[in-house]
């Protein structure tokens, strides 16, 4: 039971720089979401150290482990407007195939040179 308010209070603390992400954005007047400027707050408050990884890493793994449940809404959308994809279908999934592939090969450079400079140290 304890380990359970552990991890709704992590994940709690994920919507708490979700709203202030929100907040700044509306103050502020930005044109960048507020999520993402609450995302990028909490990113370097965990660059800092300000916020241990420790605190957060149970919460995180549940959201991780459960991250393709929040994918079902948006292929129920794609189905609903099926139509839409069916002049530019080809178009659509080409550009996805391309993108994926950049994010793919993009990550695992990255993985490389991460694992070259752990290497070296």
């Amino acid at each position: 039971m304890k380990k359970i308010i552990y991890i709704l209070l992590q994940i709690s603390l994920l919507f708490i720089f979700y709203h202030l992400g929100e907040y700044i954005q509306s103050v502020l007047n930005l044109t960048i979401p507020g999520s993402i400027i609450g995302m990028l707050l909490f990113f370097v408050l965990l660059l800092t150290n300000i916020i241990p990884e420790r605190i957060i890493s149970n919460g995180i793994d549940l959201l991780i482990k459960d991250m393709p449940l929040f994918f079902v809404p948006v292929t129920v959308g794609v189905i609903e407007f099926f139509d839409f994809f069916r002049g530019k279908g080809s178009l659509i999934l080409l550009a996805a195939f391309l993108s994926t592939l950049l994010v793919i090969f993009t990550t695992s450079f990255i993985a490389g040179k991460l694992l070259e400079k752990e290497a070296d140290i």
